[in-house]
C-alpha cells in the first residue's frame, strides 16, 4: 500500500525532502548565532539582545518590497536563491572565524540577511506548494511539513547543543549553512513546470498584502488570531527559562525537557490533522483546535517547585503544541485556498513581516512587565492574551465570500 507521502507524487517528495534537510539543519543550528556572539566575541548581554531584535526588525524591513517582486516571478528560482543567500551568509561566519576576522557587525548583517531570505522563501514556497499540489491533497501536504517541523525541533536542538560542546558553535553553524545548499539542490530537482505568474494589474503598492488580508473576513480574523496567539507564546519563551531556573529552582536538564518533550505533541497533532480534517471539515478544525490551543499558558504561573511543577509545565506545553500541531496545517490550507494566485506572495510576505514584528514586541513588553509586576504576573498576562485569541476565530460559517478587491 503506498504511503501518504508517495500518493502526493515524486515532485512533492523532492520538495519535502529538501525542506526536511533545511529544517534539520536549522534545528541543529538553533541559537548558534547568539552563542557565537557570547562564546567567540564575548559581547555584552545588551548586544546579544540587539542582535536578535535588529535581525527581526531590519530583516522584515528589507523583505517589505519583496512580495511584489516574488509575485511577478516563478517561485522555484526565488526559493533556490533564498536558500543560496542563507547558505552564503551563514557559511561566512565560520570562514571569518577561521581567519580571525569575525566581528559583531558581521553577525548583525548575517542575522538581517538571513531573516529577509527566510521571509522571501516563505512567501515563494506557499505559492509554489499551492500550484504543485491538487486542492484535495493540500491538507495532507501541509500536515507533512508540520510533522517534519516538530520532529526536527524535538531532535535538532539537543544534537546542536552536543555539537557546540564537542566542535564549537561556528562549526555547528556551518552544518546549518550546508543544509540550505542541499535544500536548494533538492528544490532544483522538482520537475513539474510552474504555471505562468499572474501579472499584476494594479499599481505597485507595498501595502497590498495587508489590505487583501483585511478585506477578506476569514483572513482578517485568522490574522488577528495568529498575532494574539503567537505574540504571547513568544513572550513566555525567555521568561520561562528564568522562571524555571531561578524561581522554581529547577535544573537545566529539566528546562531542556520542558522545551523538548512537548514537541512530540506537535508531531502527533500534525499527524492526526488530515484524518481529523476529513472527519470534521476545515472550518471545524480551525474552531476546535483554535480554542483548544488557547488556554494552556494560564497554567504556567501555577507551577510550583518540585516534581508537580515540572509535570504541570510539561503537560501544559504538550497540550498546547498538540492543539497547535493540528491547527497549523488547517490554517495553512485555508489561507492557501482563499487567497487568489496573484496575491499569494504578497499576502504571505505581509503575514510573515507582521508576525516577525509583533512577536519581538511582545517579548520586549514581557521583559518590561516582569521587572514591574514579577514573573508569575507576567506569565498570567501572557496567558490571558493567548486565551483572547480564541475570540478571533472564524465563528461564522466558512461559506463562500466575495474576494477582496485588489485596490
Amino acid at each position: 500500500m503506498p504511503s501518504r507521502a508517495s500518493s502526493l507524487g515524486p515532485d512533492f517528495r523532492r520538495l519535502w525532502s529538501a525542506y526536511t534537510v533545511s529544517a534539520a539543519g536549522s534545528a541543529i543550528g538553533f541559537g548558534a548565532l547568539p552563542l557565537i556572539a557570547v562564546l567567540v566575541l564575548d559581547v555584552s548581554t545588551f548586544q546579544v539582545s540587539m542582535l536578535a531584535a535588529l535581525s527581526a526588525v531590519a530583516g522584515a524591513a528589507l523583505a517589505l518590497p519583496m512580495g511584489d517582486f516574488i509575485e511577478q516571478r516563478r517561485k522555484r528560482p526565488v526559493m533556490i536563491a533564498a536558500d543560496l543567500v542563507r547558505f552564503g551568509v551563514l557559511i561566512s561566519i565560520p570562514v571569518a572565524a577561521a581567519l580571525d576576522l569575525l566581528s559583531y557587525v558581521q553577525l548583525c548583517l548575517v542575522g538581517i540577511l538571513h531573516a529577509a531570505a527566510l521571509i522571501a522563501f516563505t512567501a515563494a514556497s506557499g505559492a509554489h506548494l499551492k500550484a504543485l499540489v491538487p486542492a484535495e491533497q493540500r491538507a495532507e501536504a501541509n500536515s507533512r511539513f508540520e510533522s517534519t517541523t516538530w520532529v526536527t525541533l524535538s531532535v535538532g536542538p539537543p544534537v546542536g547543543g552536543a555539537l557546540v560542546g564537542l566542535v564549537g558553535a561556528t562549526f555547528t553553524l556551518a552544518i546549518d549553512a550546508v543544509s540550505f545548499l542541499l535544500s536548494a539542490f533538492g528544490i532544483s530537482r522538482v520537475r513539474r513546470p510552474e504555471p505562468e505568474p499572474v501579472r499584476r494589474q494594479d499599481k505597485r503598492d507595498l501595502t497590498v498584502g495587508w489590505r487583501y488580508i483585511w478585506r477578506h473576513r476569514g483572513l482578517r480574523t485568522l490574522f488577528l488570531n495568529s498575532q494574539l496567539f503567537g505574540g504571547p507564546v513568544m513572550m513566555t519563551s525567555p521568561l520561562l527559562a528564568v522562571f524555571m531556573l531561578r524561581d522554581l529552582g529547577m535544573s537545566p536538564w529539566q528546562y531542556g525537557l520542558v522545551l523538548g518533550l512537548p514537541c512530540a505533541g506537535g508531531f502527533v497533532g500534525a499527524w492526526m490533522a488530515p484524518r481529523l480534517t476529513r472527519r470534521l471539515g476545515l472550518h471545524r478544525m480551525l474552531l476546535v483546535f483554535g480554542v483548544l490551543r488557547a488556554p494552556w499558558l494560564l497554567l504556567f504561573p501555577l507551577a510550583t517547585p518540585g516534581v508537580d511543577g515540572f509535570v504541570l509545565l510539561v503537560v501544559a506545553e504538550t497540550a498546547l503544541l498538540l492543539a497547535a500541531g493540528a491547527f497549523n496545517p488547517s490554517f495553512a490550507t485555508y489561507r492557501m485556498e482563499v487567497t487568489e494566485d496573484g496575491f499569494m506572495a504578497r499576502v504571505f510576505t505581509a503575514w510573515s513581516i507582521s508576525s516577525r514584528s509583533v512577536q519581538p514586541a511582545f517579548m520586549a513588553v514581557g521583559g518590561i512587565l516582569a521587572g514591574l509586576v514579577g514573573l508569575r504576573s507576567t506569565l498570567l498576562i501572557a496567558g490571558v492574551f493567548c486565551l483572547l485569541s480564541a475570540i478571533a476565530l472564524p465563528w461564522q460559517s466558512a461559506g463562500p465570500e466575495p474576494l477582496p478587491e485588489a485596490a
